[in-house]
């Protein structure tokens, strides 16, 4: 294999790449190479432009620890955390070399669009069990990432985040079978915000032909991306908010802004519970170039294979962090204003108040019901659009987390639930999954699916409303129409 080093020579953990070699680091089961560049800093000039050549080097470049991730706050009080010099991705692959070329899995990581990093997910142990690579990546977040505005159309306007993602994709396709990796069999596959990404990617131009199955995980493509109208009309006003109303002097004002004054806009309303994904400040914008239609639109002609599915109680982790201690009248007032006051009538006829363990409960629970930013019912949609011409295997993930309580409410199978059976933490404040063989399994059905297009025989293929429901006493399939009154929110108008 071109490229690729066998594990019992010294220098087993150098790589060259078509920008240059890197070193990373090897164990007993892996290699583990972090903090390569994709591309060149977005910073300066090329703030708001797609992402550009890396400058290449000859000498080993140490690539043992990540690179910066993309710039964030974890509160409007504290400085930006990051760095916009952070388009960075990480390879995992097994340590021992192979006879063929390895399935490769490129994960792009949630955080709503404003936070995260690929360099907090260790995928180790899925590469060693798994005999996959793994690729994990950063790309531009919030405004810098997703910032619609007619000064900065060009082809990614709006979409700054994803042609980062479609870079990393690119750098596979050139270099992965120097690690081993096969660039004919590429996943990609993400969670929460990267599902999203995930969805928005198999209705970009630019991303046709990278990759060959798609997972989407807690993140349904059913949901529509924001139309380029509204995030322009958007943009306009964050760009007067920042002092750059002129329009034929925005783009040099923005990129004139210090970074402090970018990051952290809007954060509050990520995990609001307005029942829309486009109700969230930033994300992929579709009627573009980049994007020209809307995924279920999309989904109708591809035939990429696809794992799409999510937690049993997605939005729990969103109303326990705000809403946990809501009374019954707080509660029935809540839904009128999330629904109208006549619509809002009909979903609390559905889901009285007495009828769950509290009424934050019963707002959780109609909330990922519906789907609208995620959960259950819009998952169908994109379902029934993707069957038409690929296999399709739809999961339900049922395993509650243990123990885990936010602000005295229970979250069940929350919202993130399903990750760490997947990837281990680098972050000591997201633990691992302890060993299981829920654990185990979850792995094997991803990376087969990876290998084959196939997740397992034990998981059959989507039929209407029916998906796999996964837990520690095993697989069963599970109506999600019915499990979610998913019947009510397609006749209610505006439902799913």
């Amino acid at each position: 294999m071109a490229g690729l080093t066998a594990p019992a020579h010294a220098d087993a953990a150098v790589v060259r790449t078509t920008d240059g070699p890197v070193r990373g680091k090897v164990t007993d089961g892996s290699r583990l190479f972090q903090g390569i560049p994709y591309a060149a800093p977005p910073v300066g000039a090329l703030r708001w432009r797609a992402p550009a050549a890396v400058t290449p080097w000859t000498a080993v470049r140490e690539a043992t620890k990540p690179g910066s991730a993309c710039p964030w706050r974890e509160s409007p009080d504290e400085p930006p955390q990051g760095s916009e010099d952070c388009l960075y991705l990480n390879v995992a692959t097994p340590a021992a070399a192979s006879s063929r070329r390895l399935p490769v899995m490129v994960f792009v990581h949630g955080g709503g669009f404003t936070s995260g990093s690929g360099g907090t997910y260790d995928a180790r142990r899925m590469v060693e069990r798994g005999q996959v690579i793994v690729v994990t990546l950063d790309y531009r977040l919030g405004a810098l990432g997703f910032l619609a505005h007619p000064g900065l159309r060009e082809p990614y306007g709006g979409n700054f985040g994803i042609a980062d993602q479609q870079a990393a994709l690119r750098w596979v396709r050139a270099n992965i079978d120097r690690f081993g990796g096969d660039p004919r069999n590429v996943t990609l596959w993400g969670q929460s915000a990267g599902a999203v990404s995930a969805c928005a990617q198999l209705a970009a131009t630019g991303a046709k032909g990278l990759f060959h199955k798609a997972i989407v995980q807690s993140g349904p493509c059913g949901n529509a991306l924001l139309a380029r109208k509204v995030a322009e009309r958007r943009g306009l006003d964050t760009a007067r908010r920042l002092g750059c109303a002129d329009p034929r002097t925005a783009a040099a004002c923005l990129r004139a802004k210090p970074l402090d004054d970018l990051v952290g806009l809007y954060e509050d309303q990520v995990a609001s519970i307005e029942p829309r994904r486009t109700a969230m400040p930033w994300g992929p914008v579709a009627d573009t170039p980049a994007i020209p239609v809307q995924p279920v639109k999309a989904l109708r002609a591809s035939s990429i294979p696809m794992i799409h599915g999510g937690t049993r109680d997605e939005m729990t982790v969103v109303v326990a962090r705000r809403h946990a201690k809501i009374t019954v009248a707080e509660y029935r007032r809540t839904v009128k204003e999330l629904f109208g006051a006549r619509q809002g009538q009909r979903v609390l006829r559905q889901y009285p108040a007495d009828r769950y363990a509290s009424p934050a409960w019963a707002l959780a629970t109609l909330l990922g019901d519906h789907g609208g930013k995620i959960g259950a019912c819009s998952q169908l949609p994109a379902n029934d659009a993707a069957a038409r011409k690929a296999q399709v295997f739809g999961y339900e993930f049922a395993e509650p987390v243990k123990g885990a309580v936010i602000n005295g409410m229970p979250i069940g199978v929350s919202h993130n639930a399903d990750v760490p059976y997947l990837l281990d933490s680098l972050d000591p404040d997201r633990p691992s999954a302890p060993p299981s063989p829920l654990r185990d399994r979850m792995v094997d059905y991803w990376t087969s699916f990876a290998k084959s297009g196939t997740p397992g025989s034990d998981w059959p293929v989507y039929k209407p409303a029916t998906v796999l429901s996964i837990d520690a006493q095993g697989v069963k399939p599970v109506d999600v129409s019915a499990a979610h009154h998913c019947d009510f929110w397609k006749r209610l108008p505006g439902g799913s």
